[in-house]
């Protein structure tokens, strides 16, 4: 059975009578015998019970972090010159795009990363959308694309979460990433902004981002090649900022490292950012991080971790940051939402290799405990940072 692609499936959701995903909408709306034009078909799971909780048939166990296709997607669609307006659920599948779409010739794309927890009690939490929206939203206008509102990016996000129940683990099994996708959809062959735009979100469960959970990372500078340069787009989400960075993490996992430390293009000495995360350095009771000045993302898990470092009493500095500084650092550690706070055991720079507290007691050790406990609902959120998705 497919799943319809009709306009009719954001009118039930949204309307009055809908209380929990697929039930009545299931049996009623959603499985016909018209296949979805853009998609491919993909058979309904056997596992799936729209009238009862259960999850997916997986060993959760050994989930570690990589894709795990889930049922559904959803898929909004505007012109260049018009908004966003209602998008829909469809069952998970390949996309058509033109070989001229915006996407494919130039890059013009933007993606997005957060997570959906399972608590105890089987209640789904998500942790600060709005400011993945906002930052969407940033990055569209960097790369001349129209973006959702806040509001129809944290209602998109809440429907594909409720689409993929099943796929939230269990709590302290991991998660369930979520992945948002703007881009240029439409056709242009000259250098120019796309005239269509697809914005997307899809999920897959996760676990740990490094498999050792918080073993510490081995990290190495690098001086050659850069991640990002003034005036670039480096502060922003987009697509063309990970695969120039391939290369150097490459040739550093080949050498046994976790990943690269990258420095900042003009002087070459001051710390930037890691390949997908950004990074700290603690020392006695200040904790520093770069200042995002346009060539590093500014993370919301590095915002968090600002905000409850500070509120347990560290000093916390954004400044520029020399790369001798690490020389006498207690700590490193790295943040971002697939890593969330990610402690680093040593740092090779000009083949000499400087090692950094970790394990019970460490500052990163701390700030771990309490944004999972934050994120999880094991602790109170002050901060009115979850949102629960009914």
């Amino acid at each position: 059975m497919i799943l319809q692609r009709s306009t009719s499936l954001c009118n039930l959701i949204q309307s009055s009578s809908f209380r929990s995903p697929f039930t009545e909408l299931a049996r009623n709306a959603f499985f016909t015998s018209q296949t979805a034009s853009s998609l491919q078909p993909i058979s309904e799971p056997s596992t799936y019970r729209f009238d009862e909780e259960e999850y997916a048939d997986m060993n959760w166990d050994e989930l570690g972090f990589g894709l795990v296709p889930t049922d559904y997607m959803y898929v909004m669609k505007c012109s260049k010159e018009e908004s966003f307006s209602n998008g829909e659920l469809n069952r998970y599948g390949n996309i058509e795009l033109s070989p001229s779409s915006g996407v494919l010739n130039y890059g013009q794309g933007l993606f997005e990363g957060l997570k959906a927890y399972r608590k105890g009690d089987g209640r789904l939490l998500l942790f600060r959308p709005e400011e993945n929206g906002l930052r969407l939203q940033m990055g569209a206008e960097r790369m001349c694309m129209p973006s959702p509102s806040i509001e129809q990016f944290i209602y998109a996000i809440k429907q594909t979460v409720l689409a993929n129940k099943r796929w939230v683990p269990p709590p302290g099994k991991g998660s369930l990433y979520i992945r948002p996708l703007l881009i240029g959809s439409g056709s242009v062959l000259g250098l120019a902004p796309a005239p269509d735009y697809t914005f997307l979100i899809y999920a897959s469960p996760v676990g740990n981002y490094f498999k050792e959970g918080l073993a510490p990372l081995n990290l190495v500078v690098e001086e050659n090649i850069h991640r990002a340069i003034p005036g670039g787009a480096g502060g922003v989400k987009t697509i063309t900022n990970y695969s120039p960075v391939l290369k150097a993490q490459t040739q550093a996992k080949s050498k046994g490292f976790s990943d690269v430390l990258y420095l900042d293009s003009v002087k070459k000495k001051n710390l930037e950012e890691v390949s997908s995360c950004n990074v700290f350095i603690v020392k006695g009771n200040k904790i520093s991080t770069p200042a995002t000045q346009g060539t590093i993302l500014p993370g919301i898990t590095r915002k968090s971790i600002i905000d409850i470092a500070t509120n347990q009493g560290y000093q916390v500095e954004e400044r520029t940051i020399e790369v001798e500084e690490l020389v006498d650092a207690d700590e490193v550690f790295c943040t971002g939402t697939a890593v969330v706070v990610a402690p680093v055991g040593s740092i090779t720079y000009q083949g000499k290799r400087f090692k950094y507290n970790t394990g019970v007691g460490a500052v990163s050790q701390k700030l771990y405990s309490i944004l999972t406990g934050i994120q999880t609902g094991l602790i109170e959120d002050k901060m009115g940072w979850t949102v629960e998705i009914e």
